[in-house]
């Protein structure tokens, strides 16, 4: 009775994402309302103080996680936030980017862009910026939508291929299923899906865009905040692959010393305005993701992603996994291969490959399938749960052109 019920509130959070447009009502307070009620629940209906006990444990572990989740958020949108009111992307992007360029042209080089920054950097940092180089061009919305789409699969697109990309891929890496010199093998097809699906939204793409020009005002200062973001990235991913140190807290060290710069370099007044760009972090986005990671957990708690992993143990894993794929576009991935790591299928390298690749990607099915498609979500206005259904055909095709790819390259290696 406990168990449909808990099931039941997780359907209505993802039909309160579903019928946003409809009812009106911001997706971060459904979401996070139903998440607490759902843990509030489970502890009502705890019968004894060894169950409370378990539950309490569970809840901190399921927090714990968050925490983490939304520090790093907020550490890198800060950064984001303070560049790009300063036009630091927008000068980023003059340098990479032609001022005029057609619209075809421009899919493929976002596209790619978005690819290769995610690669090397987190995919939330990876969308923010490359949600900020579409704010440099005139675009119309549906060209913007369709912009946006093709960010969210490059991005989760980019991170398969390195630990440093991609959490699913790390986890399937320190459990010792993968090398890091077969995880590379990824990136074909990572590549091929990304540069496929920009030919596709392209085909009926027509004219130019161009940039307006900004007049390169910024300061020292902008500058060595820009580079202590730069350096921050590199630092995070050395310092996790070297000494296991947790990305969080390198990011929060690079934040306190864009601070401690900002204090340095300014008068009084303006190191006040650096510590105010904290502030215009999106913060229904984070309490968006609170909401769906205490689903998440909830869920993990009750047994249901259990449930899941049996139902995979049941088929060919090369079938299995692309379900996963598919799978984790509803389900958060992280929890979602972290039962699958549970449960310890025996599978062959070929297929754990297939794995790292599906449930890293797949999350793009869905714009809430992954941080890339929420955060996507928050920033572009004509981007809604309803409005990227339409470029689910063109994104599952890709997908299994990638899927497909994997299996094959992968079998090539190892055959």
């Amino acid at each position: 009775m406990l168990e449909t019920f808990l099931i039941t509130l997780a359907v209505l959070a993802l039909l309160s994402i579903v019928f946003e447009e409809v009812t009106h009502i911001n997706k971060a307070k459904t979401t996070l309302f139903l998440g607490c009620i759902s843990w509030i629940s489970l502890f009502i209906a705890a019968q004894t103080t060894e169950q409370t006990q378990l539950i309490t444990e569970e809840l901190n572990e399921n927090l714990l996680e968050i925490a983490t989740l939304w520090l790093f958020l907020m550490s890198t949108m800060t950064f984001v936030a303070y560049l790009n009111a300063k036009g630091m992307i927008q000068v980023m992007v003059q340098k990479i980017f032609p001022q005029h360029v057609s619209v075809r042209m421009l899919m493929l080089q976002v596209g790619v862009f978005a690819l290769i920054l995610s690669t090397f950097c987190d995919n939330v940092t990876a969308t923010l910026v490359s949600l900020g180089l579409l704010t440099t061009f005139n675009l119309d919305s549906k060209m913007r939508r369709r912009m946006a789409v093709l960010i969210i699969f490059a991005v989760n697109s980019g991170g398969v291929a390195l630990i440093t990309g991609d959490v699913t891929t790390l986890m399937i890496f320190l459990a010792g299923k993968v090398a890091i010199s077969e995880l590379l093998i990824l990136m074909i097809p990572a590549a091929v899906s990304v540069l496929l699906l920009a030919i596709l939204f392209s085909l009926k793409a027509e004219g130019a865009v161009s940039t307006t020009p900004m007049a390169q005002s910024y300061s020292t200062v902008d500058i060595i905040i820009g580079l202590i973001f730069l350096i921050t990235i590199v630092m995070t991913m050395l310092l996790n692959v070297l000494y296991g140190i947790p990305p969080v807290l390198t990011f929060l060290a690079g934040l306190s010393i864009m601070f401690l710069v900002g204090r340095s370099e300014k008068t009084k007044d303006e190191e006040v305005q650096v510590l105010e760009y904290i502030r215009q972090v999106e913060y229904d986005t984070l309490l968006f993701f609170l909401g769906i990671l205490l689903l998440v957990g909830m869920l993990k708690e009750i047994g249901t992603l259990n449930m899941l992993t049996q139902v995979y143990s049941q088929f060919d894993p090369s079938i299995s996994n692309f379900f996963a794929g598919v799978g984790s576009a509803l389900l958060d991935n992280v929890p979602l291969t972290a039962a699958l790591l549970k449960a310890d299928p025996t599978l062959t390298t070929v297929q754990w490959l297939g794995l790292t690749y599906s449930v890293g990607v797949g999350g793009s099915l869905l714009v809430i399938g992954s941080a890339a498609g929420i955060i996507a979500m928050s920033k572009v206005q004509e981007l809604t749960f309803v409005s990227y259904l339409k470029y689910v055909p063109a994104l599952l095709l890709c997908y299994s052109v990638g899927y497909g790819l994997t299996l094959v390259l992968a079998q090539h290696m190892h055959g």
